[in-house]
């Protein structure tokens, strides 16, 4: 009997100790969220998350807009340069953690933030959660 309870304890502490585990590491970062744009492996969430979220900014400052296709080209990689001259960025339209963190904080809060659905397709280490940094997309 006192075994089968010492058993159930360890199988519970293993269980936590992995969840613990996997839910850890660098402050915020996606790990296996890669990068987006020419060269790179793009998956389709990812290259979609990029265009819903760019195009969510582009509407609120009157740029126009590209379809929501979920396919990498040059499009794309135009509107991410885009975005990225206009904030400051090497404008080199990769989507790295540097512009998947503006995408992530400044796009549409329901795919995008720390929660929603791009979170876990776009790299990111989520520098701007705790700060606001003024740019020329206010």
């Amino acid at each position: 009997m006192l075994k089968k309870i010492a058993a159930k304890a360890g199988l519970a502490l293993g269980v936590a100790a992995l969840v613990v585990g996997a839910t850890g590491g660098p402050a915020g970062a996606v790990q296996g969220a890669g990068y987006v744009g020419d060269g790179y492996a793009n998956s389709g969430a990812g290259v979609w998350c990029a265009q819903h979220l760019v195009n969510d900014i582009a509407r609120k400052v009157g740029h126009p807009e590209i379809p929501e296709d979920s396919t990498w080209g040059p499009r794309t990689k135009a509107q991410i340069a885009w975005l990225q001259d206009r904030l400051g960025l090497k404008a080199d339209g990769i989507v790295g953690p540097d512009t998947g963190n503006w995408l992530l904080y400044s796009g549409s809060q329901y795919y995008g933030g720390k929660n929603g659905y791009c979170f876990w397709n776009l790299p990111s280490d989520w520098r701007l959660e705790a700060m606001y940094v003024p740019t020329n997309l206010d």
